[in-house]
């Protein structure tokens, strides 16, 4: 959907979405990374299912939860990425079981 302007280079982190090794630059949000791969839809909504991806950027909309690191409903535009960081798409409604 989106791509960089520049590649990362040297600096670059590695981050794992859905168990694929994703490049990502120090510094970036990991729903700018979401939004870049071939499906940028980090959620789908609980009762109709319906795909969602950032949106705002800033923490408002809420339409880029995801799972990352074990938490679900995690804002993905308020995180910034972290070597290792483990990502997965969150379908449907949250787990009240950790």
């Amino acid at each position: 959907m989106f791509r960089k302007l520049h590649e990362p280079g040297a600096q670059a982190l590695t981050v794992y979405i859905d168990g694929a090794a994703v490049s990502a630059e120090p510094g970036e949000s990991l729903a700018a990374v979401l939004l870049r791969q071939d499906t940028a839809a980090t959620r789908t909504t609980p009762v109709k299912e319906s795909p969602r991806a950032p949106y705002c950027m800033m923490g408002v909309c809420f339409d880029c939860l995801a799972i990352v690191d074990g938490v679900a409903s995690t804002q993905t535009c308020l995180v910034t990425v972290q070597e290792g960081m483990r990502v997965e798409r969150q379908f449907g409604k949250r787990s009240v079981l950790p």
